[in-house]
Formats: structure tokens, C-alpha cells, sequence
């Protein structure tokens, strides 16, 4: 049964397909307790509308698996959800919707035990099947390189606004040279001040970012990148003179994402790129080259602002693959099937060594 909305939780439920969503059936009653969890998470917790929705859908798979087990409840064992996530995998569900699933009936036995209605969590040791984390999508150093010094107006062969062109630039060398997040990008300010989310030192040629958790962290900023910062600084003036963006429209008002967006992949797409580039493929193409070079995981951690070095070392799996092609392409007894199998990275590879001092 597919997650979906739900007019009414307390009055009724019972999901069913149709026309393009998920309505109630009147014929099917929730159980009690499912009733006053719901309306704890909508009252007391304050959960959202919508939320309350996909939790009471939740419900509903769970009491229906129960009474087709014959069990109630509060009866569940470890073994029912066991069974119900190899039925959920075995019919096509997709790891992360049975991951969703979980959560929700966990939350609900965690209830039922702080009101003493069950003596264990049989979700507890549950868990879903693995979900696949793909590599991140990033830009070869020549596709970067080709976008960063793409000039619009000359490809074009015509005259354009030489402001937006120096922003646009500004941005791509920023977001590459920097590896800046999107909103750290945008939350720049022309000036250090209190209340600024972030700034660039052109001194000291350091970027000051406000990041995930409302960490600050300091970036170096290249020389390519603060030659296109100095470019649109003289730009700038030229649509606004006061304010405290850095980054602003014709307007004279702050960016925001959902413009940088597509300002970069109007780029990409005119400095002939085959994929449309986001700006986050940029903050990849920035961890996976720096890293390619250095076979420092923990400096990109922190240029990266990352909190757990876990979620820095999938570029290690990105570089084993840029690794992998030049081997294909260079190597006269390459093996192209075995290379796809992509075996663990040798020792030798600086990003192995760096890897495998971090192995417990």
C-alpha cells in the first residue's frame, strides 16, 4: 500500500489506489491505541498536517498485517516484523519506504512503552533492507575548467550584460574554488558584521561560511576565484550601490537558490556541456578533485564542512572510479569487465592510504 493522504484519521482510515491518490475507506476502523498515538503526535508532539497523514498510514499497514497474523497489537513480536519487512522487500517495496515504515511503527511502540502497554520495542533490532547510496555526480577537472572559463557573450557572438555575465562567473568559481554549499553561497554579504551568515576576506583570500547546524568554517578562496570576485564587485555597483548581499538580481535584491540554479545550468548547457550542471555537482567536482590531488580525506572534511568523516569518504569511492578509467584507457592488458567490478582500492593510491588509516 502506498504512503499517501488521509482526510480523517480519526474517524476512519483503510488506504486504497485511485485516480491518482490515496483515499479512505469508511469499512475499516482504527484500532484504539493507534487513534490516541495519532492524536498525541498531533497534539502534544504538534507534528505537521501531513505528517499525521503518512504516520496514520503507517498504522494502517501495521494493524491490517496484524490481524492477518492473528495477533494484536500490542502482541507483536520481533518475529511478525521481521516477516511483514521480507514480505514488504519481496513485493517490490523500495529499501527506503520500508526504512520510512519502520520508523513510524517504531515510534509508535516506543509510545505504547512509556505508557506501559508493551514491555519491549520488537521494531528495536529491525532493521530495513540496505539502501544503495550513489556515488555523487561530479564534473571531470576539464568539464569544470571549460565551465568556470566559459565567456558568454563571445560564444554567443553578440554583445551581453557584462554585470550578469561577471556574476555568473563569480558564482561558478566560487562554488568550484570553494566548494561551497548553494545557501552558504547565496548568504553572502559584501561585508563582515555581526548578524553577516558569511563573507569573503579578499586580503586573506578567505571565504566565511555559515554551514549545516550553524557551524562557521573558513574556506581559501584561488586566485581564479578572487579575480572574478574583483571583476564582479566593479559590476555590481553598476546595478546597486548600497546593500549587503554580495550576490544580488538587476533589482538589487539577495539571489536566491532556486536563481543560482538556474542561472548555472543555462551556463553549463551554453559552454557545451552534455549534463546540466547544479550547483551542488560543483561542490562535488570541487571534493573530488582536491582530493584526487592530495589523497587527504581529512582536509576535505573540512574545506567541506562535514561533521562525521563517513560522509567524506564516498568521494573515495569517486576517485577509485576516476582511477579505474585512466587504467582502461592507458593500460595495454586492461581488463574493462573487471574494472567494472570495481574491487577495493589498492594500498598503494594516496586515497587508499588515507582511507585506511581511518579503519578501525
Amino acid at each position: 500500500m502506498a504512503r499517501g493522504a488521509l482526510p480523517d484519521v480519526a474517524a476512519s482510515s483503510g488506504a486504497r489506489e485511485g485516480a491518482g491518490h490515496n483515499s479512505v475507506e469508511a469499512a475499516f476502523e482504527f484500532h484504539p491505541l493507534a487513534i490516541r498515538y495519532l492524536e498525541h503526535v498531533r497534539v502534544e508532539k504538534r507534528l505537521a498536517h501531513r505528517t499525521v497523514e503518512l504516520y496514520a498510514l503507517d498504522l494502517h499497514k501495521l494493524q491490517a498485517n496484524a490481524q492477518v497474523a492473528g495477533v494484536e497489537l500490542t502482541a507483536v513480536h520481533n518475529t511478525h516484523m521481521r516477516r511483514w519487512v521480507a514480505q514488504m522487500h519481496g513485493g517490490g517495496r523500495s529499501a527506503r519506504g520500508i526504512a520510512l515504515i519502520l520508523s513510524g511503527w517504531r515510534g509508535f511502540y516506543t509510545w505504547l512503552g512509556r505508557e506501559g502497554l508493551v514491555a519491549s520495542n520488537p521494531v528495536q533490532d529491525v532493521r530495513s533492507p540496505k539502501v544503495p547510496r550513489p556515488l555523487p555526480k561530479a564534473l571531470s577537472v576539464d568539464e569544470a575548467v571549460q565551465l568556470a572559463s566559459f565567456e558568454a557573450a563571445s560564444s554567443e557572438g553578440r554583445a551581453g550584460d557584462p554585470a550578469l555575465e561577471a556574476r555568473d562567473r563569480c558564482i561558478t568559481e566560487l562554488l568550484y574554488g570553494c566548494g561551497l554549499r548553494i545557501g552558504e553561497l547565496v548568504g553572502l554579504d559584501l561585508q563582515a558584521s555581526t548578524v553577516a551568515r558569511g563573507w569573503i576576506d579578499r586580503d586573506a583570500a578567505e571565504a566565511h561560511v555559515l554551514g549545516k547546524g550553524s557551524k562557521r568554517r573558513s574556506v581559501p578562496v584561488g586566485r581564479k576565484a578572487i579575480e572574478a570576485l574583483d571583476a564582479w564587485l566593479v559590476a555590481r555597483s553598476q546595478w546597486a550601490a548600497t546593500g549587503t548581499a554580495l550576490f544580488i538580481n538587476q533589482r538589487g535584491g539577495r539571489l536566491t537558490p532556486q536563481h543560482v540554479r538556474v542561472r548555472l545550468k543555462q551556463r553549463s548547457l551554453k559552454a557545451g556541456l552534455a549534463t546540466p550542471v547544479h550547483p551542488h555537482m560543483l561542490r562535488h567536482s570541487f571534493a573530488s578533485h582536491v582530493l584526487q590531488s592530495s589523497g587527504d580525506l581529512r582536509a576535505v572534511q573540512e574545506l567541506l564542512g562535514h561533521a562525521n568523516i563517513t560522509t567524506t569518504q564516498v568521494y573515495t569511492r569517486l576517485d577509485f572510479q576516476h582511477l579505474a578509467k585512466v587504467y582502461d584507457a592507458a593500460h595495454p592488458r586492461a581488463n574493462r569487465a573487471a574494472s567494472a567490478a570495481k574491487p577495493p582500492l589498492s594500498p598503494a593510491t594516496p586515497v587508499a592510504a588515507a582511507a585506511n588509516k581511518l579503519k578501525p
